[in-house]
């Protein structure tokens, strides 16, 4: 009964499509692995596109779509040229991408407290372990690990047409600058006025105001804890006070010469070479900034 219901929804339409959506050639794809600046970048993208209409937590999902959270009829209807939301590892079909990279040791911290905030995993629930999990894929599972998903990306579109690269180091260095980049590439006028009120909108207090009153519209913050707040610190560098000497060095151990190439400095160098550094600049065809 349940397969007869399933197929029902999937003939009419009613699925969630998520890595199965019907993609157009004029689709532009925000990627990036779990908790490395993805809503940020949304409201941005969303601010920047729509100046008419100020992104919040109860429109975002119609302003940037995401393919996991809307039907396959529902999608069908958006307007295009659409600028949808995703977390996916590489997919050929997918033609213009901005994908935004962040320090992996702030990602696991970060998605460490997401998961709190799920009630995936309790206050109690050694970090520890879940660095190990994070490290072997098993906390965002349909994506694959941090480096599986980054790497996919880098070695098939880095410094090709259609892919733009960004840093959530950088965004929070000059969000300015690296938003009219994202102008550029959408081919929207990088004018002064129109970036920096994207930027003021979308800034980390004005989403946590946003946060506060309107967390039951949103489907992430819904359902979870509200005592954990969604936006936290939204900063770089957390990892050096939050995780312990041993987690650091496991992840850069295990991910090192991306994260050198990417231009993130190692804690412990001897320990994140296990990837010889010319192979690196083969397989990605030049330096990532």
């Amino acid at each position: 009964m349940i397969a007869k219901l399933r197929g029902l929804r999937r003939l009419f339409g009613l699925h969630r499509p998520g890595r199965s959506l019907d993609v157009w050639p004029d689709d532009t794809f925000l990627i990036s692995y779990p908790k490395s600046g993805n809503t940020w970048t949304r409201f941005l993208v969303a601010n920047l596109v729509h100046p008419e209409t100020r992104a919040d937590f109860s429109n975002i999902n119609v302003l940037t779509p995401d393919p996991e959270g809307f039907s396959k009829r529902e999608l069908a209807r958006i307007p295009r040229p659409r600028i949808l939301k995703s977390h996916q590892y590489f997919d050929p079909r997918y033609q213009r991408v901005i994908y935004i990279v962040r320090d992996p040791r702030d990602v696991t911290l970060s998605q460490f407290h997401f998961h709190r905030k799920r009630k995936v995993i309790g206050d109690d629930y050694p970090l520890e372990k879940f660095v190990e999990r994070f490290i072997a894929g098993e906390t965002a599972p349909p994506y694959g690990s941090w480096g599986d998903n980054v790497a996919s990306w880098l070695a098939t579109r880095h410094n090709r047409p259609g892919f733009l690269l960004l840093r959530y180091e950088d965004m929070l260095e000059d969000t300015a600058r690296e938003l009219a980049k994202v102008a550029a590439f959408l081919d929207i006028p990088a004018e002064s006025d129109r970036i920096r009120n994207a930027v003021e909108r979308s800034a980390a207090d004005e989403m946590r105001k946003l946060e506060k009153t309107q967390a039951g519209l949103w489907s992430t913050t819904k359902d979870t804890r509200q005592d954990v707040p969604f936006v936290r610190a939204a900063k770089a560098g957390g990892w050096r006070t939050g995780l312990s000497d041993a987690a650091v060095a496991q992840v850069e151990a295990a991910w090192g010469h991306l994260m050198t190439y990417l231009g993130y400095e190692l804690h412990f160098p001897e320990k994140g070479t296990s990837f010889d550094s010319g192979r690196t600049e083969t397989l990605f065809s030049g330096p990532a900034r």
